[in-house]
This record gives C-alpha cells, structure tokens and sequence, in this order.
C-alpha cells in the first residue's frame, strides 16, 4: 500500500495556530463509516449523538514542559532538548538542537541557581539518528519541580505562535504527567459538557498512553508496510478493564478520544487471545491501517491529521482511504481548522 495514498493538499492557513477561547466552540464533521454520509455540527451535537450505555474512552495523560532551552556549557551556544522518555533514573530520550554539534560528553546548562551556577545540567551520553540524543540529568532538588520551573510546552511544529495558557495544552481530565504532546481530541472538552455526557447515562472511563514525538515525524518509506511505528508506554486498569467487558456484554459502543485511546484498546485488545480485556501496561508499536480489524474500538473522536501521517492511515482503516480523504477534501473546501488546535471529527 503506497504512503502517497494518503496525501492531500493542505492549504497552510487551514493550519489552527491558536486554541479557541470555548473549548466545546469548534466544529464537528461527522462520518459514517457504514454509508460514508458527512454531516457538518458543532461540537456539542456530539451529545446527541451519543446514547445511554456508550462507553466513551478518554486518555488521562498530562503532557510535562518538555522543551529545555539552554545553552552549551563550554560556549554559551544557545542548545534546546526536547524530553522524549525517561529510560532510568536521570537518564532520558531526547531530540538535541542543534544535533550535529552534541556530541558523547557535551555539557548543557539550564537557568541558573542564587550562587550563579547552573539549575540543571544535562551530558550527553549516547547518540541517536536525525538529533536523538540519550542526557543524564544533574541536579538538587526534585527534578518534575526544576522541569515545570524551567520547562516549555512541546507545541508541534506546525504550531508558530507563542501558546500563553499552558493549560490550553492539557485536557480537562489530564491527570498522569510523562507525554511530550497531548492528546488533542480531547482538548474539546470541558468538565460541564462531561457531566452532561453521564448525565444522560454515557460512561466514562480512561486510558493513559504519553505519547511521544514520533507522532508527528513524516514517514521516510514509499510502501506503508515498511514503516516502523515509535513505541508508547500505556496503562489500562482494572476498572477500565472492566468498564470494557461490561459494555460489550450489554452491547453497548466503545467510543474511543482521539488516536491514541484507539492504540490503546487495540493494543490490549490483541493482548489477550481469549478476548477478555484486562489491566495491563507495557510498551505499544501498534501501527493500525487499512485491512485492520477493530476488536474493541466502534467509534472514534479525533482531529484533522496530517497529510501521509500514520494518523491518517488509522482512520482510513475505520471509515476506508476513500471516504477519509473525500471527507478531509470536503473540510478543506469549508475551511475546518486542522491539527491540534483544530476542529473534530466523529467517526462512526
């Protein structure tokens, strides 16, 4: 299957810079995956589209100030490290700017303490391809505490303006710090329009999966099936687990907020073999794209995605490559606002 199947034109100033001062104010498109019909909402006829019993899967990861801005400690040079994943102890993933000039035992410093040193100081201990670099963390005190004094929001890099409200970055129900981007389809919700939902009898549960930077990196492959997808860490409990069995057992919809709930279910959807859903965490690759078979996941909420992104690929694999790309086409044509601070899309 060729990557340039999922390719559209994309006018930049269709790109959402900035978040909506309403949360629940953006627009939906919504699509059968069964008839391929679009519809044009708001998002708060997400409501009425729902019914009593649905279970709808929210992804409770808080994204942490990731990006680092410092300089090298031998030059002054300004250098910048992006926080991917925590390996061990102070040992941490990175992307490194500028990379080609962080080499093995360079020394970065960030802020600086009453006595003029240094607050952080990070080395360099491992190279990675394309600015990946592996940094030990030097420090007193409590480092979550130095990276939410030091720290910036990760914005994407499609994303130019200066972001003034950290939490527009977060949802509402954001609750496990550890991803360096958050999960945007549900930076719609407010906490009223979550009442409302379980008001009406639709249940809530969560999932937590940090998602990492590899969301956003362009793939380098010509055919899909050669694409090696980045690893997550997740977490699905019990009470998760069981809020899963229960709606299947009744026949309810399971609803998955955006991409990453999806990866998440079917993650541990093809975990257990004997199709009963358990807590469990651990590191997920799954890369789902046309020709899937969805076990758990019904419905999926989530935004418009980049063009030949793996993002695209799993909902083709939800509603088919022609109707997502004539249903993105049609977005375009109405002007939707696209990527993380965009409008919705309801899949279903």
């Amino acid at each position: 299957m060729n990557v340039d199947d999922f390719d559209f034109d994309l006018p930049e100033s269709l790109i959402a810079q900035t978040p909506l001062a309403d949360r629940t104010s953006s627009r939906l498109l919504t699509l059968s995956a069964r008839t391929g019909e679009v519809e044009h909402r708001h998002f708060t006829d997400l409501l009425s589209m729902l019914s009593s019993g649905d279970l709808v899967v929210l992804n409770d990861t808080r994204v942490m100030p990731a990006r680092l801005v410092g300089a090298k400690a031998d030059t002054g040079a300004k250098a910048e490290l992006l926080l991917l994943k925590q390996l061990e102890g102070d040992r941490w993933e990175t992307l490194a700017k500028p990379g080609k000039r962080l080499k093995t035992g360079a020394e970065l410093v960030f802020g600086e303490d009453q006595d003029g040193g240094p607050l952080l100081r990070a080395v360099v201990v491992a190279e990675g391809e394309m600015g990946a670099r592996i940094v030990e963390f030097h420090y007193k005190g409590i480092f979550n505490e130095l990276l939410d004094r030091l720290g910036e929001m990760p914005l994407p890099p499609y994303i130019k303006e200066r972001l003034d409200d950290r939490e527009r970055y977060q949802t509402v129900y954001a609750k496990h710090e550890g991803s360096a981007a958050a999960p945007t389809a549900g930076l719609h919700f407010t906490q009223s329009l979550l009442e409302q939902m379980q008001a009406k009898g639709i249940q809530l549960a969560y999932v937590t999966l940090h998602v990492g930077l590899g969301t956003f990196r362009p793939m380098s492959v010509g055919q899909i099936e050669e694409h090696t997808m980045h690893s997550e860490y997740y977490e699905l409990s019990e009470e998760t687990a069981a809020a899963l069995q229960a709606a299947r057992a009744r026949g309810s919809r399971i609803i998955a907020v955006g991409t990453t709930s999806a990866r998440t279910l079917e993650t541990v959807a093809n975990k257990f073999a004997d199709g009963l859903v358990r807590g469990c965490s651990g590191w997920t690759d799954i890369f789902i794209y046309p020709g899937y078979d969805f076990k758990l996941v019904d419905a999926l909420l989530t935004n418009f995605h980049l063009p030949k992104s793996t993002l695209v690929m799993l909902v083709s694999a939800l509603a088919g490559r022609e109707a997502i790309i004539k249903a993105y086409q049609e977005a375009i044509n109405r002007e939707y606002r696209f990527f993380s601070f965009g409008d919705a899309m309801f899949i279903y």
